[in-house]
């Protein structure tokens, strides 16, 4: 790192052709942060420069590194936030988690200009190529994956088909809320309806002739259980979700 030293506490191609690969990289890239753009209260992205970043797939995760001058380091996962074909550049947007070694420096200390390291894409399992419709359900910081693919949608146009279900307390937490349009349904425990993810939102998602569904969830244990009983339940086979959770 540059500015401000890190202090411990006391391959992309066109869409449907896309290879999904498991495999993790072991090379730790140089990654500059060039811009931090508050989403929440307690929420935030940071966007990076990684010269000779490889590409990801909308729904992978890298491995972020901090090294101290002492030598020691700390290192995390983070999914990331930023469309495949971003020139360059990812994003990652993190909770400020209370006590948090990575988050917490990223949060409070970290300026534009300074410099950790990245290692990755990694696993394929969660990502979505892009040719096939997906339904997408988060909660939290669990959107951030999600964002991904919604971005890679837009980005190039694509057809397919792309529904997102997204949960927060409130208007005030929810994360990404100036870029939703008509394919997001925000679900607002605290105002609003002030209730769960329900059946009857995801409902019309499964009339008769609606799309034949991939459906990609994150959040925590308790809203991954919560919302895949849900998909079930509607009729969504086991086969076709696909779970990321945290916590």
């Amino acid at each position: 790192m540059t500015a401000a030293p890190f202090t411990p506490p006391t391959r992309f191609a066109v869409p449907g052709r896309i290879a999904v690969s498991n495999r993790t990289a072991t090379t730790w890239q140089r990654a500059v942060l060039t811009e931090i753009r508050r989403e929440t209260p307690q929420v935030s992205t940071f966007r990076f420069a990684v010269p000779g970043w490889q590409g990801h797939l909308p729904g992978q995760h890298l491995m972020l590194r901090l090294t101290a001058e002492d030598g020691y380091t700390a290192q995390r996962h983070y999914s990331l936030a930023s469309a495949p074909d971003d020139s360059g550049h990812i994003e990652l947007t993190l909770d400020h988690v209370e006590g948090g070694e990575v988050s917490g420096y990223l949060h409070t200390v970290a300026r534009v200009g300074d410099e950790v390291e990245v290692r990755g894409p990694n696993s394929g399992f969660f990502a979505w190529p892009g040719d096939r419709p997906a339904l997408l359900i988060g909660a939290g910081s669990g959107v951030v994956p999600l964002m991904s693919m919604l971005r890679h949608q837009r980005r190039l146009r694509l057809a397919t088909p792309l529904r997102l279900f997204v949960s927060a307390r409130t208007r005030a937490d929810l994360i990404y809320a100036e870029e939703y349009a008509a394919e997001t349904t925000p679900v607002l425990t605290r105002e609003g309806e002030r209730r769960r993810l329900a059946a009857d939102h995801l409902a019309p998602c499964f009339t008769d002739g609606a799309p034949r569904w991939e459906a990609y969830v994150c959040g925590s244990n308790s809203f991954a259980e919560h919302a895949s009983q849900l998909l079930v339940g509607l009729g969504q086979p086991v086969d076709r979700i696909r779970i990321e959770r945290f916590g």
